[in-house]
Parts: C-alpha cells; structure tokens; sequence
C-alpha cells in the first residue's frame, strides 16, 4: 500500500530522532548486553570494538525512513544495510562471538530501537499507529536480514575452518609419513652398517683361528677384533642417543661458559686424527666468546660435524672458526673434501634443512658414521667392507639435527665439489629459562 505524505513525513521525524538519540541508543544497548548473561564476549570489548558496525547499519535504517519506497535512495539504502551486516557478521566472528550470542544481539538491538520508537510515538500526540506499524515493519526487516546475513557468514566462515582444518591434517599425516619413512631408512641403514662391522669382526676371528698363523698376523687380526667391537660399540652408543633426543628425553643445561675455549680444546684433542690423515686441522676465531647454553651438547653437535669432515676430506684439512653477530654466535666447520654429493641418505640432509630456520644449500646428505675405522690392513685377508659402511649411514647428521633443535639453533650448509663442505651452526648468546631446559649457574655470559 502506498504511504501517505503525512505518513513519510512523520517517518522522516522519527529519522532525525533516532540520529539525535543515536550515543543513548548504543549505550542502551551495550548495557542490555552486559546484562545479559548469553552475551560473555562483550566485556572483553573496547566500546569501538562492541559498537563495529551497528553505527552505519543505524545510519542506513534512518536513511531508509527518510526515502520514497522504491527511490534511488532507499535501493542505496537496502544494499549498505546487505553490506554492513555481513561486515558485522564478520567482525564478531572474529571476536570470537558464538552465534547463539549473535543472534541474541540482534534481539537487544530490536528491543532498544523499538523502545526508542515506542517512546517517541507516545510524545508525538499526532503519530499515528499506521506510521508505527511501518517503521515496526522497516525494524523487522533489518534484524531479520542482520540475522540471515549473519548466519550466512557464520556458516561460510566454519565451512572455510573446517576445511582449514582437514589441509592441516592432512599436511600433518603427510609429513608424519615422510618422517615415519626417513626413521626407517635410518634404522634400515644403520643396521646394514652394524652388521657389516659384525661381519667384519666374525671374518677376522675365523682367520684369527687358522692354526698357520704366525704371531705378527694373528695380533693384527686382533687389533682388527677389537677395532670392530668398538665401532659397534659406538654404533649403538649413537644410535642410543639419537633415540633419547628424539623421544625428548634430553634437556637443555644451560650455564655461562667460553665457546672459543672448548672449540679449542675440542680441536686440539683431535690434532692426533687429522695428522694421521696428512690433513691439517686449523682454528680461526676470537681467544675469548663468553656465552650461555649447554656446554657437553655443544662439544657434541661440533664433534659430530668435525669428525665426519676429517673422515671424508683426503687433501687439505679441515677449519674450525667462531664469531659473533648481534645477539647470537656462530660456529663453523669447513673442509677442502668432494662436496656432500648425493646418495641413498639424501633423505637425511632433507631433515636437517627442515629442522633449521636457515638453509641456503642442501643437495642431499652424504651422512656422518664417526667411528668406522679400516677392520683389516690392505692384505689378501682383509675383511670386505660394504659401500654402506664406508659411505656412513646418517647417524651423526640426524643427532646434529636434533640437537640443532634443541639448543635453538640454525645451520646453514653450503658445498660444492670444488670448495668442499662448510656447516655453519648459529647460536643464541643467552637463554630465557623454560620447560625445555634448566639453569645452572646464576652468573649471565658477559
């Protein structure tokens, strides 16, 4: 039915009122929702944040009472009411509103308009119920559209969570897979590496028990028994550790102390190594690094890296340096060896590149075996030793990774043929206490 000129007049007057009353309107509404004991979201918001979009949405209605039905102004009017609602649609779920507590705002939003109109129609003696009835009929069509927008958008947005969700999962299942594989690849590689060396040992003592032996060979091949036993024996001492890193089962010692003295005396203690291998042994770094962390895991993850460098360098020699940068140190390990090339460990390189926050370049992972030694001299009775066994079979490398993460540390690798390999191990100078570790020590690294 079409209105009357009285009837627009008087619905531009309730306009200009609701615009007039607009702050008493708001605060009218925040307190219905304070009180209101669905509504817990609200008294975590700031009245900006709890307001959001109802302002322009009031703003549209009192432009909508204001037009012609069907002018260019109330169509305007109509589509910045679709906008704001889905806005405010939005914003809540954002805030984390729960919808129940929703739709219950739009309730008080209803009320307290509907008060104010209420109370403006009573003051005017010559507001008529037809004008009331049609600004009831505009008010019930903006809660019932804020609520349809509303739970619209709360439904696409939990659509969009839970497929969120499910990518996440199945991120999580893929990469719980691949690791799966690459522990069974290790456990896989470092059985076929001990039961080469336990071969080995069986071989040297059935020649050991030929009873044509002369004494000279026979306390070779004994030499070569005990050698064996050893590499074993460190097999399984590493393989005991990377467990025990793995199952969260070590914690960070934190205590002041001097990185350039224990990478110091760490390189010295291996001087008999390099020169054996006609290799040089270099350290280059400041005499003093006074910083916190946890000493014996440092002496470890460097022994690692070091150890595997003089077992695979054949010309040149191995540098060890340090420095600082900021509020972190570093350490690196370069050899003049072929390069980390790529082999059935590649997987190994793979994890230590994800299990740090730098890595520049990984090609794949010629991994670390630190206590495979020959089994037998260069005769026509030596032990054969399988390609795995000489190649290392990723243990030294996955115990750098894990210690890498637990001491907070990055590694960048960088290698090529022509320049060798260089593992540089970046360092924290202090560490905030945590679950993760335990403070030793009350003095802070200077």
């Amino acid at each position: 039915m079409a209105m009357t000129e009285q009837t627009m007049n008087q619905l531009a007057a309730l306009s200009t009122h609701l615009g007039r009353r607009r702050e008493a309107i708001l605060s009218d509404w925040r307190q219905a929702a304070e009180s209101d004991p669905l509504q817990t979201t609200v008294s975590v918001l700031s009245r900006l944040q709890f307001n959001d979009h109802i302002p322009l949405l009031l703003d549209a209605f009192e432009s909508k009472l204001r037009a012609r039905p069907g002018s260019d102004r109330a169509a305007e009017a109509e589509r910045t009411t679709k906008r704001e609602e889905m806005k405010h649609g939005l914003q809540r779920w954002q805030q984390g509103y729960k919808l129940p507590e929703l739709m219950q705002e739009w309730g008080n939003i209803h009320l307290c308009l509907s008060r104010e109109m209420g109370a403006f129609a009573t003051a005017r003696r010559d507001f008529t119920s037809e004008t009331l009835d049609a600004a009831h009929s505009e008010l019930i069509g903006l809660i019932n559209e804020g609520i349809e927008k509303s739970v619209g958008e709360y439904a696409r947005l939990q659509q969009a969570e839970a497929a969120g969700h499910v990518r996440d999962l199945k991120l999580a299942l893929a990469n719980v897979s691949e690791l799966e594989q690459r522990r069974a690849l290790l456990i896989r590689q470092a059985v076929h590496d001990m039961r080469g060396n336990v071969q080995s040992v069986s071989t040297a003592a059935d020649v050991l028990g030929e009873a044509n032996m002369d004494e000279k060979e026979r306390a070779e091949f004994a030499k070569q028994i005990q050698q064996g036993v050893e590499v074993v024996g460190g097999m399984l001492s590493e393989l005991l550790t990377l467990a025990r890193l793995e199952a969260g089962l070590e914690t960070r010692q934190v205590a002041p102390f001097d990185a350039a003295e224990l990478l110091a005396g760490l390189c010295t203690t291996n001087q008999p190594t390099a020169r054996a291998r006609n290799l040089f042994l270099k350290t280059e770094g400041p005499p003093s690094l006074k910083v916190e962390g946890d000493a014996n895991k440092l002496r470890r993850l460097v022994q690692n890296l070091l150890f595997n460098a003089l077992q695979y360098t054949e010309d040149g020699g191995v540098t060890v340096s340090w420095g600082v940068e900021k509020q972190s140190w570093w350490v690196a390990v370069k050899d003049t060896g072929p390069g980390i090339l790529a082999g059935p460990s590649a997987p190994i390189a793979a994890g230590l590149k994800e299990a740090t926050a730098i890595a520049r370049e990984t090609d794949a992972g010629e991994p670390d075996s630190l206590h495979v030694l020959p089994l037998a001299p260069g005769d026509s009775k030596t032990a054969p030793q399988s390609q795995a066994q000489q190649a290392g079979e990723g243990i030294g490398l996955s115990i750098v990774k894990r210690l890498c993460e637990l001491l907070d540390a990055s590694v960048e690798l960088a290698s090529s043929p022509e320049t060798g390999s260089t593992f540089r191990v970046l360092f924290p100078r202090s560490y905030q206490p945590g679950k993760n570790e335990s403070m030793n020590g009350s003095a802070k690294a200077q």
